[in-house]
């Protein structure tokens, strides 16, 4: 049996200072209600673990238990024109307990888990995981979605958020799904790279070209502003010597012309592995970003290999990734912030970067260990 302790429902007064917590703005009316369901549900959960050998040892979470049950009767209000009636609501009490202890148990303790190389507490997964914390939380602090003013944070934003991203899938089994998100990371990490390396001139060309972007999908709402974005990329394709069936290709990678010729090098194109990648000077990815393509793809790669291989170059690209990009992040807003929370994220750095590097040996030193026993190709699960 659970602990006894973890059995017995809160006092009204606790349940209701958690409540607060969680949901500030609803009304008091509503944790009456939900306090006694609530009681019922812990009964309820009690019942299950006295006659179930998989619930017998685990403890129950009473705020999850309280989550359920909340959000199962927003949505049913949500759904019934917000009011229960009077001669439903003993009714509408069983069912909404039943449902929630059913969501409960079935997805908090029961549910269908993958086999993972890893797990959360960890130190592979454990340190990076702290690391982006600390740094999305910086970073929400600075203001968004304001592309003329906040390219940089934006696109540096979204990268650590896919980084944390592939961090879950990799931490629930998900190894191609996560070696997937890192062909997005990657695209967004050169993007950066360029961005930040060219300074304004490659930004005042990106934004223009976002301005394309949407003209060409037809987000300007404005058919002036739409017809006079379409001559400047006419304009600007002649200036480059393209044809109209390069229309689109300039429209992403025409900003790339803002980079000085010789820098852009005599391999150029308007494209992502000969454009941005290469001018990012990340070009030795471009084999492993043709593997994680396939797998986006969905090609038989996706459903047959090991997913042992996919966890380890998932994992190392990842960590490659967030190196690089920690250094972007450095460079960039630690000289923007009060010394007082710069000295912060330089204290984490020093106890946490070395646990890092550690960590990426480690799993070079497995991805070569496995290479070397199965092939340098990945080997399928079969």
């Amino acid at each position: 049996m659970p602990n006894s302790s973890s059995l017995k429902p809160m006092a009204p007064e606790a349940f209701k200072a958690v409540a607060h917590a969680l949901f500030p703005k609803e009304k008091e009316e509503t944790f009456d209600f939900l306090y006694g369901a609530y009681v019922y549900a812990v009964g309820g959960f009690k019942t299950l673990a006295e006659n179930s050998k998989a619930l017998s040892a685990l403890p129950l979470n009473h705020v999850q238990l309280i989550l359920y049950l909340y959000n199962e009767h927003r949505f049913y209000l949500l759904t019934h024109k917000g009011e229960i009636k009077e001669e439903d609501r003993e009714s509408y009490t069983s069912y909404l307990i039943s449902l929630s202890l059913d969501k409960y148990v079935t997805n908090e303790h029961l549910a269908y888990q993958n086999v993972a190389f890893s797990n959360r507490f960890s130190p592979e997964v454990s340190t990076i995981s702290l690391y982006l914390n600390f740094i999305l939380g910086m970073l929400g602090r600075y203001k968004k979605g304001e592309p003329e003013r906040t390219l940089l944070v934006d696109v540096t934003n979204k990268a650590f958020s896919m980084c944390r991203c592939i961090v879950l899938l990799l931490n629930n089994g998900y190894e191609t799904e996560a070696f997937s998100t890192w062909r997005t990371l990657h695209e967004n990490e050169c993007i950066l790279t360029v961005l930040v390396r060219y300074g304004n001139p490659a930004i005042k060309s990106y934004l223009k070209h976002l301005t394309y972007a949407m003209a060409f999908r037809g987000g300007l709402g404005d058919k002036e502003k739409t017809d006079a974005a379409f001559l400047e990329i006419k304009e600007g394709m002649r200036e480059a010597g393209l044809k109209s069936k390069d229309m689109k290709r300039f429209i992403e990678y025409g900003w790339l012309l803002s980079v000085p010729p010789e820098e852009r090098g005599e391999e150029f194109k308007f494209n992502f592995r000969d454009g941005v990648e290469r001018v990012a000077g990340l070009h030795d990815y471009a084999k492993v970003y043709e593997m994680s393509s396939e797998i986006a793809h969905s090609s038989p790669l996706l459903i047959y290999s090991r997913k042992t291989y996919f966890y380890l170059i998932a994992s190392l690209n990842l960590y490659e990734s967030f190196f690089r990009l920690e250094k972007i992040f450095s460079s960039l807003y630690l000289s923007s912030v009060s010394e007082e929370e710069k000295n912060r994220y330089l204290s984490l750095r020093k106890l946490y970067y070395p646990q890092l590097t550690a960590v990426y040996s480690i799993l070079k030193a497995r991805f070569a260990g496995f290479s070397k026993e199965k092939g340098k190709e990945p080997q399928t699960s079969a």
